[in-house]
């Protein structure tokens, strides 16, 4: 039987004085609505007049009629206020999508009022949430749990911010740990509120710390909240149990944990948690003596120190191919070849091409004597314990004053030596920087102490630094504002940001106003919303340099955040404001911002990419790189290959770079574009007639795409998932270089190793292998590059008059008379027998490597390289002597379970604490002890 082909007539009885007959056509209306929506339009008032009618009877039905209507118009507000108004009528079950897209709009409009509410409450003013909304959302989060779509709800009570909910659904269910995890990764990533994620990581902890009986905390997560909570308090008390439990397995987490802390959390962090620690426990005195020693940074610097110098991969062709390449005496080149050498090197202590070099080296002065100087804190990065005895040639000496450049570079390259680990040599660098006039060692001096003092919040260093910078010397002004910041990195100090930015009002000097926008913005790291303040009053100011420090300001606040409210500012002034510094400033945080999340940022910047201004380009190309970097991203390359190609050099430069920084660690397995792109930085380089811009960018990109002998990536977060503080700190002031070449040597702080360092219980490095399932040729280093054959001269054939030919002739009749002959053929047989056997054993060897199939794994020692990507691959087998302790392998550090152990351990040496590399790369395997210092062949400066 046919359907209705009208609903005319169901409409007319709406017009009926009768009941019974109006719910009659809205039960029919309400089956036919999707099929004659169009007609039954026209009539909607008649139902809305029914549903305000308080004694109709099936005013519900009316509503849900209505709301339908408004849904295939489109007019989903209108649509949602009827279907609330439907109450019971509205099935949250049937799951059509009619029913699927209000409910969408009803989880929407109660999200934006729980954020206004909690966010900017006078928006709202004293108004209450609809009732009929909330029971709608409540009604969802029964069905989640009825359904089990645990994850859904709990995602619709992180977005919405009920904290009751979320502690009801992992409370509630059997997988609470898979729940816990969840919320844990949501709340980093997703909530972008930090005042509510600070209180999803409160229940969290709490959570985890109170497990049922029987059941172990999950410690390692605690870990985790606890840094980002930045409380010290509940971080020692959770070393203090596990240590007092006193078994292997939980000595081993504790001191797990206290290596990620010492990836992840601050200075001033780790050196409270590490006082907080018992000293007057007799019996575990030694067990707390090492927590304190890995807190401090001392085992993990060591253990990463001698990673880098075993497995040191630089190929020293390159460098040297560069160098000669690029004009010495032209300083720009100079200073690429420096920081080139300086990243390839970077923690690896092999200063040799330095010292292979000296009189390439004597040609540095001013300033590029100063970064050659600093290299070598880039290079021994790390070596605390050398660092002193390694500098000393170049350190201020009393009475004596070789060069202020050299000097200065000195006290900065010890800085860097004690990256975020300072406490060593914070009082010598104090000391030297106070006993000086001179602006240059003044410079180096605030850099040093900015570095090695970072975020430990030292009023006293601020006080010193302050003191000079209002001495108003340009040189020193800007690096004392930098070191400002770095000093008191995150703490949002009041006083200081309020000196800080009077004192940027009243000077003027350039540099100076930009150290101190550069300092406040380091102040507010990782603030987010506590930052908006300063960030409104600084990009409204009319000076483009702080406008330019409030762009930063947003990137450092909100790092790794994600947050819709900072992207749109920062699109906002990338595409208006007047100045180009500005504008490429605010596209170039937006790789800052979605570092976790690099898949968007080449849809983000795509547009920008192209844009009329190569101030954008640049900023576009930059953010691409420090978003993506290490990941290999085609689609990141895809936006870069043409801005190689770019007419203006500053975008060649910085595409080069953020192409290197992509493609970080990969060969031509995981990335078919790498022997090209490193193709394109040589091109660059030998161009005879390419700008010196572009070939500074491909100097550093062969740096980059090489640092740390191959052995590190750029990460701007922790393993463990936490903001990797030095990483992002280092490549915001290595972008500093548009203005002050030196400050490129901060990207060094956001190298990280990436190895597999396995510990016993004693901290000692045990022998042990474990397996990468992937084929070796996979992960394997990128191949060096063969040197050239050089071309052999040509000798010219000789013209012989005929007569000479016909006395040749004659010779050679009279020697095979006399039995020369003989011999000649002998000599050709033996050449033929021997070509016969060496063609033979060709074939053999050919037909041996096609028989050779590359395995599917590969068995990889302790101490070695072991890339992000690669980490997935690797597994321990079960008959293996160690476990890690930790489930989930994220690289780095791992303390190693020894389930035999009766049986003696084998240990692996450590070498970099007794030998210095200081040979070439090439000869590092040689494994000298360490060379007498020499001085760099520097002139006195007048």
């Amino acid at each position: 039987m046919p359907g209705p082909t009208s609903a005319s007539a169901l409409l007319a009885l709406l017009d009926e004085p009768e009941q019974d007959l109006q719910a009659h056509a809205l039960t029919r209306l309400n089956d036919l609505v999707d099929t004659f929506w169009a007609e039954i339009a026209d009539s909607v008032s008649k139902i809305e007049v029914l549903y305000e009618d308080e004694r109709f009877g099936q005013r519900e039905l009316a509503a849900l009629v209505a709301s339908k209507v408004y849904f295939h118009l489109g007019e989903y507000e209108e649509s949602m206020t009827f279907a609330l108004g439907a109450k019971e009528w509205f099935d949250l079950e049937s799951g059509s999508e009619y029913v699927e897209t209000i409910i969408s709009k009803c989880i929407d409009t109660y999200i934006d009022w729980s954020a206004k509410r909690d966010d900017d409450p006078a928006s709202i003013g004293t108004a209450k949430i609809d009732p009929r909304l909330q029971d709608v959302v409540e009604r969802m989060f029964r069905r989640c749990l009825d359904s089990g779509d645990y994850k859904q709800g709990l995602g619709i009570a992180l977005e919405s911010r009920r904290l009751d909910t979320i502690e009801h659904f992992i409370t509630a269910t059997s997988t609470t740990e898979d729940l816990k995890a969840y919320v844990l990764s949501a709340s980093m990533t997703l909530v972008q509120s930090a005042t509510f994620r600070n209180k999803v990581l409160r229940l969290l902890v709490d959570l985890y710390l109170k497990e049922g009986k029987g059941a172990e905390p999950d410690y390692f997560n605690v870990g985790k909240c606890v840094v980002y909570l930045n409380d010290n308090k509940i971080a020692s008390e959770v070393l203090r149990e596990l240590v007092v439990k006193g078994d292997e397995k939980h000595l081993l987490t504790a001191y797990q944990i206290a290596f990620d802390f010492d990836a992840s959390a601050t200075q001033d962090f780790l050196q409270k948690v590490s006082a907080a620690l018992p000293t007057d426990d007799e019996k575990n005195k030694e067990v707390y003596d090492r927590i304190r020693k890995i807190l401090l940074g001392e085992e993990s610097i060591a253990l990463f120190l001698e990673f880098l110098y075993r497995n040191n991969k630089t190929d020293i062709r390159i460098l040297n191919k560069t160098k000669d390449t690029l004009e010495a005496r032209n300083s720009i080149f100079h200073s690429a070849v420096t920081f080139a050498n300086a990243f390839m090197h970077s923690g690896t202590t092999a200063d040799g091409f330095f010292r292979s070099n000296l009189d390439w080296l004597a040609k540095a002065t001013n300033w590029s004597k100063f970064s050659a100087t600093a290299a070598l804190g880039v290079i021994h990065k790390g070596h605390l314990s050398q660092a002193m005895t390694l500098l000393q040639p170049y350190l201020p000496q009393d009475g004596v004053s070789t060069s202020p450049y050299s000097e200065g570079g000195s006290l900065f390259a010890l800085g860097l030596i004690h990256a975020n680990h300072g406490a060593g040599v914070l009082d010598y660098l104090r000391t030297q920087f106070k006993a000086t006039q001179d602006e240059t060692i003044q410079h180096g001096a605030a850099l040093g102490l900015g570095v090695a003092g970072m975020a430990t919040g030292d009023e006293d260093i601020y006080e010193e630094l302050k003191n000079v910078l209002f001495g108003d010397s340009a040189v020193a002004g800007e690096a004392t504002g930098l070191a400002m910041g770095l000093v008191m990195l995150g703490t949002g100090h009041e006083r200081a940001l309020e000196e800080m930015l009077q004192y940027a009002h009243e000077t003027q000097h350039e540099k100076i106003i930009r150290g101190l926008a550069v300092g406040m913005a380091l102040l507010q790291y990782a603030r987010e919303e506590s930052a908006d303040g300063l960030i409104a009053q600084l990009t409204g100011d009319a000076s483009p340099i702080l406008r330019y420090g409030g762009i930063w300001t947003i990137a450092l606040a909100y790092a790794g955040t994600g947050n819709n409210k900072a992207i749109r500012q920062l699109l906002h002034f990338a595409v208006s404001d007047v100045n180009d510094d500005v504008r490429r400033v605010a596209v170039m945080a937006l790789g800052f911002i979605l570092f976790r999340n690099p898949g968007a940022v080449p849809r983000l910047v795509e547009l920008l990419s192209e844009s009329y201004n190569p101030h954008v380009r640049y900023g576009a190309s930059l953010a691409l790189g420090i978003s993506c970097a290490g990941t290999g991203m085609p689609e990141a390359i895809k936006l870069l290959e043409p801005m190689i190609k770019d007419p203006t050099d500053f975008v060649r430069q910085g595409a080069l770079i953020s192409m290197a920084m992509i493609l970080m660690q990969h060969n031509d397995q995981t990335n078919p574009k790498v022997t090209e792109v490193r193709a394109q930085f040589a091109k660059t380089i030998g161009e005879r007639h390419e700008d010196a811009m572009a070939k500074f960018g491909a100097a550093l990109a062969q740096g980059i795409i090489d640092a740390g002998g191959r052995n590190v990536t750029i990460g701007l977060q922790s393993p463990s998932g936490s903001l990797n503080l030095q990483g992002i700190v280092g490549m915001a002031l290595f972008t500093q270089f548009w203005y002050w070449f030196p400050t490129a040597h901060f990207l060094s702080l956001a190298f990280t190793p990436t190895a597999v360092i396995g510990l016993n219980k004693d901290l000692k490095i045990p022998k042990f292998e474990f397996v990468s399932n992937a084929k070796p040729s996979t992960f394997a280093y990128p191949p060096e590059e063969k040197a050239k054959e050089e071309k052999k001269d040509e000798k010219m054939a000789t013209v012989e008059l005929s007569t000479t030919a016909k006395a040749k002739a004659r010779a050679r009749a009279k020697k095979e008379k006399e039995g020369d002959s003989m011999e000649l053929d002998e000599q050709d047989v033996k050449v033929e027998e021997d070509k016969m056997e060496t063609d033979e054993a060709d074939k053999k060897d050919e037909k041996k490597e096609k028989k050779e199939k590359e395995p599917s794994s590969e068995a990889k020692e302790n101490l070695t390289r072991v890339v992000p990507a690669q980490l997935k691959y690797v597994t321990f087998p079960e008959s293996a002597r160690y476990a890690p302790v930790k489930k989930d392998l994220t690289g780095g550090v791992v303390m190693m379970l020894n389930k035999k152990p009766e049986e003696p351990e084998e240990l692996v040496e450590m070498k970099a604490r007794t030998e210095a590399a200081s040979t070439p790369a090439d000869q590092v395997e040689e494994e000298a002890s360490m060379p007498e210092a020499f001085e760099y062949p520097f002139p006195a400066d007048d």
